[in-house]
């Protein structure tokens, strides 16, 4: 039985939760042994062919974030980017969310529209403003085992200080736990762990991004437990694509990188599709 998301937490080691975007993604991280995965925004918006500029609609959103829950049975952090509008705007969007079964939601500090945590130019709503969404969202969850994660983008806008006021601000206003997005040095993310004690923390830490990479063994020794890998998987995917798309129209077929490709049964295996199977196997009778 898959452990909820309390029970995670309290491990030895940090929650290592890759970016997905759809139910097939999110199949690949549980079946390669992953017990969490994050339902990435960026992920989401590139997948629709668009970039992480706030794009998408709550209800876009939503019904992916609910084809992930569906697909999986570990539990699901899902990124609701602003809460897309104010404080009443977030208790709506909670509400909707908590439907779909997902363990977590995060909340960002950014105005709306945003933008990814790692692009440059963005701008911050006040701190007053966002204790505000985050005692809306508290509201809307209401008794429901769903953890409310709020992530401020201060260091690029404010300075690292400021994030660190409004990390400790947002804790005090209902969130269970403090995202500080993009630290840019080692010294930051242990200034984070030191200086926001008692609360959960969670990274962001990718191949590419801002944020240098530390061991998980020197991220659980800090009290850091989450860590979320959002773009990973999407990148490989893309640059596959891009491949074998390539292979297909310079060759007409993908014959030259077949060594690359999941097989016809490999594909159906990693849906479930025997149990599919079985199931229309034992209705069968009853429409003879």
């Amino acid at each position: 039985m898959p452990k909820l998301l309390p029970e995670l937490l309290v491990e030895s080691t940090p929650l290592l939760a890759p970016g997905v975007y759809d139910g097939l993604s999110a199949k690949i991280a549980q079946q390669a042994g992953f017990s969490a995965v994050y339902v990435s925004g960026g992920a989401l918006a590139r997948s629709a062919g668009v970039p992480d500029l706030g794009l998408l609609s709550m209800t876009e959103v939503r019904d992916r974030t609910a084809e992930i829950c569906s697909a999986v049975d570990v539990p699901v952090l899902a990124d609701i980017d602003t809460g897309y509008g104010n404080a009443l705007n977030v208790y709506r969007t909670v509400t909707e969310f908590v439907r779909t079964g997902v363990s977590a939601l995060q909340l960002e500090d950014q105005v709306t529209p945003k933008k990814c945590g790692h692009y440059s130019g963005k701008e911050l709503i006040s701190s007053a403003e966002m204790e505000a969404k985050i005692e809306a969202a508290a509201d809307a969850v209401g008794g429901a085992p769903v953890q409310l994660i709020a992530r401020t983008d201060a260091i690029a806008v404010e300075g690292f200080d400021a994030a660190l006021e409004r990390a400790r601000r947002y804790a005090a206003a209902g969130a269970d736990i403090l995202f500080v997005e993009a630290p840019e040095e080692v010294e930051q993310i242990e200034r984070i762990a030191t200086e926001l004690p008692g609360i959960t923390l969670l990274l962001n830490m990718f191949e590419g991004g801002r944020t240098p990479r530390v061991p998980m063994t020197r991220l659980a020794e800090l009290g850091y437990r989450i860590v979320i890998v959002p773009s990973d998987l999407q990148r490989a995917a893309m640059r596959a694509m891009q491949e074998v798309a390539a292979e297909i129209f310079a060759h007409g077929d993908s014959r030259g990188m077949s060594d690359k490709l999941a097989t016809f049964n490999e594909r159906d295996a990693l849906v479930d599709k025997a149990t599919w199977d079985q199931r229309e196997r034992r209705a069968a009778p009853q429409f003879a």
